[in-house]
Formats: structure tokens, sequence, C-alpha cells
């Protein structure tokens, strides 16, 4: 193994299955970053067409989605961390072997290019593992 998470003696799901968890991690990244820039986009797209009509009514109107659009924006942002926070503070597993498995998926999921999660899943797709 050449990544710094070791697994034990065993082979665990987790490090077995660490390419996988790595391109979970990977569309995560992209749609934590891809849709609040749209929503916001939208959002903006939306403003701009009330204001160009210039009534009163529809400014309004427009103003208020931009402003639910950019909360949920940041909501979908930090939703991933959240649930990384919360899956990290349940630490009551039975071995140490499945926490430190446990730590390999979600070093893929957190940081699918980190060096706790690369070597493993190259590994993988190479059938090393």
């Amino acid at each position: 193994m050449s990544g710094t998470i070791e697994a034990g003696s065993e082979i665990g799901f987790c490090m077995s299955t660490a390419n996988i968890w790595q391109i979970v991690g990977i569309v995560l990244l992209v749609f934590k970053i891809v849709i609040p820039i749209l929503l916001i986009v939208w959002g903006m797209l939306d403003l701009g067409k009330a204001v160009v009509a210039a009534k009163d009514d529809e400014i309004k109107k427009a103003t208020k989605s931009l402003g639910f659009r950019a909360i949920a924006a940041v909501l979908i942002f930090f939703i991933p961390t959240l649930v990384s926070v919360v899956i990290g503070m349940i630490s009551n597993f039975s071995s140490s072997g499945a926490m430190e498995d446990y730590n390999i998926c979600r070093a893929c999921i957190s940081s699918p290019y980190g060096d706790d999660c690369a070597p493993l899943a190259e590994d993988a797709w190479n059938g090393e593992v």
C-alpha cells in the first residue's frame, strides 16, 4: 500500500472500493461548485429581465427569488461539509479496523485527490487491492 491511511491487516470495503468513493467525491465536488453558481446566475438573469421590463412588481418578485436562490446556493455548498461533520461525530465502531476503513471512505469523498485517497484509488483501479 502506498497510501498514508492503513486499514490494518484486512482489506476493508472502503479500501477495496476506493476508486468508486473517489468518483463520488469528484461528483460531489463538481456539484458543490456548479449548482450554486448556476442558481446565482439564473437569479441574476431573472433580476436583469425584471429591471429591463421596469415593472416594480416583477423587480420585487425577482429580488425575492434571487435571495432565495442565493440562500439555496449557500446551503448546497455547505451540505457536503455538514454531512461530513455529522458523520465524523460517529465514532462508535466495533473495531479500530472498521474506523480506519471508514476513514478511507471519508477521505476519498471529502478530498478525492488528496494524499489519503489518491494512492489507494490508484491501487484499486490497477486491481492491486
